[in-house]
């Protein structure tokens, strides 16, 4: 993807603590029965003021079943990244990041088949149909706005190229963040194809700071004032407002006139192939997914639920359905741009000169 007072951690900033002996060559052996899981996790789910949707949720599962989290937090695309490179000494034993980076994990051969319990309640858009992945939290792509210098957001995309926000404006880099691939992917979507989203984009770039490898960074840069417009989603940015107050949430229309858009954007969850302990992270998975887990993602995550058979009705739900009032969601076609992800990902490369 992905917050509360909700700044994510940098990336790389979680220490990863791995338990096992070390053989002769000096490498690791992770210890099955330790109780012990890793996670490797999109940003935008744990709080530095340790009141997140993950600090709540490792807290109560290793209170519940002895087995201790230890969670490494990078951007989408950087934690699948990882993953690859350690594909001969597996570290990880629970991938979570966003589409279309869960898809890619798979394509890799990163991750191995389970179907958490309750599963079956997660709509068929929002899991893998062969079991390689499920989403624990629904979420929409958003962009941020500081409220205090700006008394209205821009209504469509090319008010974003508005010589006012020169070195204010700033997006998450595509095929790096999860956050910053969806720019990509809603501008596709709202310029209707390759070729104009990328005219567009290569006139935005005037105005764009540079890159950055993880959007949870941003906020607080909105927040303060550096900038004035960045990209984000909307679980992370709603639960962030408590601790940053003057970022708030709007969705660029394709055109004058039209309707905003966007699309879901979830935290997606999959067991890794040759995890060090398999039957903890299916433990694990099965606690993301259970009802009473779900039941908080809205209260304490400032997200979705992603099953069918919970509605949320805390003050948190209500003000979440009040921001994608009136927001026309699209359905991206995911099988799309995993395929040609590289060639979008090149294309705007070249476009932006980045």
């Amino acid at each position: 993807m992905p917050s509360r007072p909700h700044r994510p951690l940098a990336a790389g900033a979680a220490v990863l603590a791995l338990a096992g002996s070390v053989t002769a060559c000096g490498t690791p052996a992770a210890d099955a029965q330790a109780k012990e899981i890793t996670v490797y996790s999109a940003d935008g789910l744990k709080s530095e003021q340790g009141d997140g949707f993950y600090d709540k949720v490792f807290k109560d599962f290793e209170k519940q079943t002895g087995i201790k989290v230890n969670y490494v937090e990078s951007g989408s695309g950087a934690a699948v990244q990882r993953l690859a490179r350690e594909r001969a000494n597996t570290k990880a034993d629970v991938l979570v990041t966003l589409p279309p980076f869960i898809q890619q994990a798979d394509d890799k051969g990163l991750l191995d088949i389970y179907r958490p319990h309750g599963s079956e309640q997660v709509a068929a858009a929002d899991k893998d149909p062969n079991g390689k992945w499920v989403s624990i939290v629904n979420n929409y792509f958003c962009f941020i706005y500081n409220k205090k210098e700006l008394q209205q957001p821009p209504a469509t995309w090319q008010d974003l190229a508005d010589h006012r926000f020169a070195g204010k404006l700033q997006y998450s880099t595509p095929g790096v963040a999860g956050d910053g691939t969806a720019v990509l992917i809603k501008a596709l979507h709202d310029f209707g194809g390759q070729g104009p989203a990328m005219d567009f984009l290569k006139k935005l770039q005037a105005n764009n700071v540079g890159p950055s490898s993880s959007t949870g960074q941003l906020a607080p840069k909105t927040d303060k004032g550096e900038l004035l417009i960045a990209n984000g989603d909307v679980q992370m940015n709603y639960a962030n407002m408590k601790s940053m107050p003057h970022q708030g949430i709007f969705f660029p229309a394709p055109k004058p006139g039209a309707r905003p858009t966007t699309f879901a954007l979830p935290y997606a969850a999959g067991l890794v192939k040759d995890a060090p302990h398999p039957a903890n992270a299916r433990k694990f998975l099965d606690y993301l997914i259970s009802k009473p887990v779900q039941q908080q993602v809205s209260a304490v995550g400032g997200g979705f639920t992603s099953r069918k058979d919970v509605k949320a009705t805390d003050p948190n739900a209500a003000a979440l359905a009040k921001i994608m009032n009136g927001v026309d969601v699209f359905a991206p076609n995911w099988n799309d741009i995993d395929k040609n992800l590289d060639t979008y990902i090149n294309a705007w490369k070249t476009a932006t000169g980045s």
